[in-house]
């Protein structure tokens, strides 16, 4: 089953003082999933990864790679092995109690007189 991790509360500092994942080898660095944030208020978004040794190394890898032409107001890095996902075979048994949810469907709202751009 899925399972996920929150790093939203933590500090710069204890992020930073992370220990960085397993190297894959002797010759790579660990791999890092970036996310950035495009303005204020908009969600962080997958921009893809990079090789470092250490948080701080990969956000600055992160900067130069990702947000060297100010597309980016703000950097979020995760080392890879600690990112969880589904499994394809887990498309039944996961996701069927939203099955059982129909009032979550737009279909039971009504949109008041009004209201544009829905």
């Amino acid at each position: 089953m899925a399972s996920t991790v929150n790093n939203a509360d933590m500090t710069k500092a204890e992020v930073q003082a992370q220990p960085a994942p397993e190297p894959r080898g002797e010759d790579q660095w660990p791999l890092w999933e970036v996310f950035t944030q495009e303005k204020q208020g908009a969600p962080h978004e997958h921009a893809g990864s990079v090789h470092a040794t250490d948080a701080e190394h990969a956000l600055q890898n992160a900067r130069d790679v990702y947000a060297r032409r100010g597309e980016a107001i703000s950097i979020w890095v995760v080392p890879s092995v600690a990112v969880s996902a589904t499994t394809p075979s887990d498309v039944g048994p996961f996701f069927d109690p939203a099955d059982t949810k129909a009032y979550r469907h737009p279909q039971f709202y009504k949109i008041p007189r009004g209201v544009r751009g829905v």
